[in-house]
């Protein structure tokens, strides 16, 4: 280890200031005349290929600019166009502020790029801390699109991102559940999920799920990159995932931001925010409150979320930031359903006494400093920490929930409670310079965790109704701790080898010992695993070409793992047992691709072809014992490959001075299966051998066509998942839901927003108009196994105020 350190220091120094690069960064803010921001405007430097549109603030950056004399153009419909002579001849420049006039004459044609249509965009260097390169990524500005974000509508907020499939569960807005590429869902587990670049994941070694749930109306942008770029971050199978929260204002001391919806089925939201910027100090700060009954019966949600963040910049070179994230909420879980329930009263409850809280908090502080023109450093010191709980009536879909007829004594209630103490510390390091007399960047870092997840379950409530955590005296049939310490290393260098091809190759080397220690009612310690190592070398690289300024190639292939959790080794029953030889699942993504415009920047495209490996998948084997009796073994039961096409294209059908009209489709077409592998059906082991994967969609689409104006925008939206097996077994049917097929859906949605005055924003949403009756997943798990029927027809409407 000590060997590997050393050589990344070396490697990280190594290049030193061989490069000095006269290129800088020019940013600046879009007012209107009376001094509102305006979002969507488009800033371009004439005679080049660097545009852009500014932010919900009005904001704007180029970077990466070579130093010389420019000519600015700025523009938006229904303003007069502004140019402006510029210079750069420094790393920073900040332009004054640029106020457009509204037009009192007949509107003039103006050029308006094709961004302004909420296009979904690659990733720009410099926007976060990864090397983008030829991978896959896809960045959402969230002022530029329609969608109810006060429920957290992932079909409406990923619209335009192929192939992510969204599971509805945990109520409407508390979670967002998204995969893609055939993998697992569940609290987007399958991701390297980071807020502000901040890990978080509960325990990316125990338990990976997010259970942090930040308000929707806080996001600037959401960032995704897929799985070929995990070398960087993390070895996730899925990517990452960052959502980009909204920063203080840097023209004024403070500025003001509400926003409150109403909606079906008692919804009740408000979004509260305050920030700005005082000198070198700036402070965002929110809270966020959200209630409702449910669509379905006894499914009340009660959220909380707040957040502050302060940031002080102490020269060109040096700054500190550091802040607070907080979410939690209480949801009456309503219980699955039999295939007769649902289709009896698909809104009914099987359950009215089941109930799920988790308390997330996320600290952190970051240093970052740029070093010379051509280095910089940052250090992110940062932790996970909360608790999550559950009581409920455990038993499956179609055990009812009812007083003991002899005694009147209701059923048992099971507490479970998790408690997360994970930390993190990430030091990163990027530079640019010359390799083989070509411009080169490469970023490297070390990222430490210390996790220690406490999990205390099958406790007995002392209590029989409401969401109270306490149990019997005797406390709980298992009390564990899962105890990680892990060291990742990583390295990646971008050659640019001519001026319109480059290359990305990368290593990360992981290593880590987890440690299980406890007690399990029924189980002699010397019978459950204790100690897994993880220890691997993961490797990667990628290509991008564009032969123009509107095409290009990219192309990529990394390796991944998925380590060893909680729930893969803890025995459910004492019939059940944990193969002391389980390993860490491993495999590749990979991914072919080409994006462009068209057709004069009418359309735009992404198109790209992906490949995933999965080795050494976990589940259930049957296993004789030595005295004949029979055991569900929980071990490594084979492996997976999953292929597809993604596919992107927004085009504009109609366009004025005034407004424009678009489409566009979003979808993908997948295909992933077993390539070898037993499972157990509860008596005998049962080969899978090309038996399609559970939980994976041959065809996801989403289509649309949107409005839009200076004031007024609306999309409708039509999305369609093909059905699916939920089941290793590819089992058709189960009375009492718990597996079988689950039924292909087609939703309509619709989105509108207007723009009353410069303060004031009038939002509609209307989801599932057609009211269609649906679900999106059978789970086997958490929270609990059958149909859980998704949200009917809902309607919100929403008033922002910004000042």
């Amino acid at each position: 280890m000590k060997r590997i350190l050393y050589t990344l220091l070396i490697l990280i120094l190594g290049p030193g200031l061989l490069y000095a690069q006269n290129r800088g960064i020019i940013e600046g803010n879009v007012m209107d005349d009376e001094s509102q921001a305006i979002s969507g405007a488009v800033i371009r430097l004439a005679g080049t290929n660097f545009a852009t549109f500014s932010d919900s603030k009005g904001a704007f950056q180029f970077e990466n600019v070579p130093f010389d004399s420019y000519k600015l153009v700025v523009s938006f419909i229904g303003f007069n166009m502004v140019e402006k002579a510029v210079l750069l001849e420094k790393e920073r420049l900040v332009l004054p502020r640029v106020v457009l006039n509204k037009k009192t004459k007949a509107l003039d044609e103006v050029e308006v790029n094709a961004a302004r249509v909420a296009h979904i965009e690659q990733i720009k260097e410099g926007d976060t801390d990864v090397l983008i390169g030829g991978k896959k990524s896809e960045s959402i500005t969230m002022a530029s699109i329609d969608a109810d974000v006060s429920q957290k509508n992932a079909r409406q907020i990923f619209a335009k991102i192929p192939g992510v499939f969204v599971y509805d569960m945990d109520g409407t807005g508390n979670q967002v559940n998204i995969s893609s590429r055939g993998l697992d869902p569940h609290r987007s587990w399958e991701y390297n999920v980071r807020l502000d670049n901040v890990v978080t994941n509960s325990d990316m070694y125990g338990y990976p799920a997010s259970h942090f749930s930040m308000p929707m109306e806080s996001i600037e942008k959401i960032q995704m990159i897929r799985g070929t770029g995990s070398l960087q971050y993390g070895a996730q199978f899925g990517g990452m995932l960052n959502y980009v929260t909204k920063t203080a204002d840097s023209t004024k001391p403070i500025s003001l931001e509400s926003i409150n919806s109403l909606g079906s089925y008692g919804l009740k939201s408000t979004y509260n925010a305050l920030g700005g910027t005082v000198g070198k100090f700036s402070y965002y700060a929110y809270f966020s409150k959200r209630v409702s009954d449910g669509y379905r019966d006894n499914a009340e949600s009660n959220y909380e979320s707040e957040y502050l963040k302060m940031a002080y910049q102490f020269n060109s070179r040096w700054k500190l930031a550091g802040g607070l994230a907080r979410s939690v909420y209480t949801y009456q879980i309503p219980g699955p359903l039999t295939e007769e329930q649902y289709k009896t009263n698909p809104r009914q409850s099987s359950r009215d006494r089941n109930y799920y809280a988790p308390d997330i908090f996320v600290p952190f502080l970051e240093l970052s400093s740029k070093i010379q023109e051509n280095s910089s450093l940052k250090l992110m010191v940062s932790a996970v920490l909360g608790e999550r709980k559950s009581v409920q009536f455990t038993g499956v879909s179609g055990v009812v929930d009812e007083p003991d007829i002899q005694t009147g004594l209701l059923p048992s209630r099971q507490v479970d409670i998790d408690n997360y103490h994970s930390y993190t510390t990430e030091l990163s390091f990027k530079n640019k310079h010359l390799l083989f007399k070509k411009r080169a960047e490469l970023h490297a870092g070390v990222r430490l965790i210390k996790n220690d997840l406490h999990r205390r379950q099958k406790g007995v409530s002392d209590v029989d109704e409401g969401a109270v955590y306490s149990v019997m005296a005797d406390g709980f049939g298992r009390d564990l701790h899962y105890y990680t310490e892990n060291v990742a290393l990583f390295l990646e260098e971008k050659l640019n080898v001519t001026s319109n091809f480059s290359i990305n190759a990368g290593l990360r080397f992981e290593k880590g010992l987890t440690r299980m220690r406890g007690r399990i009612d029924d189980y002699a310690e010397n019978e459950l695993p204790t100690d897994i190592e993880h220890e691997f070398p993961l490797l990667g690289f990628d290509f991008n070409y564009k032969p123009s300024d509107n095409l290009r190639l990219y192309g990529g292939w990394s390796q991944a793992y998925r380590p060893v959790i909680f729930a893969d080794i803890i025995p459910a029953n004492p019939y059940e047992l944990a193969d002391k030889n389980l390993h860490d699942a491993s495999g590749s993504n990979m991914e072919l691709g080409v994006q462009g415009k068209g057709f004069e920047n009418k359309l735009v495209f992404n198109i790209s072809a992906f490949g995933l490996v999965y080795k050494d998948r976990m589940g259930k084997q049957v296993l004789d014992g030595a005295n004949g009796e029979v055991f569900v073994l929980r071990t490594n039961i084979g492996d997976s490959f999953t292929y597809g096409l993604e596919s992107y294209l927004d085009f504009i059908i109609y366009d004025n001075p005034k407004s424009r009209w678009s489409v566009f489709t979003a979808s993908s077409f997948m295909k992933g299966q077993y390539l070898n592998g037993e499972v157990s059906d509860g008596i005998n082991n049962i080969s899978v051998d090309g038996n399609l994967l559970p939980g994976v969609p041959q065809i996801i689409s989403r289509n649309g066509l949107s409005f839009k104006s200076r004031k007024w925008s609306a999309t409708l939206q039509y999305s369609y998942t093909s059905s699916f097996y939920s089941d290793p077994l590819n089992i058709e049917f189960k009375e009492n839901g718990t597996t079988g097929v689950v039924p292909s859906y087609a939703v309509f949605d619709f989105n509108t927003s207007l723009q009353l005055t410069s303060y004031l924003t009038l939002r509609g949403s209307m989801s599932n108009i057609g009211n269609v009756t649906y679900y999106t997943k059978r789970p086997t798990g958490y929270p609990g196994p059958g149909i859980w029927t998704s949200d009917g027809r809902t309607g919100v409407l929403t008033l922002q105020l910004k000042f």
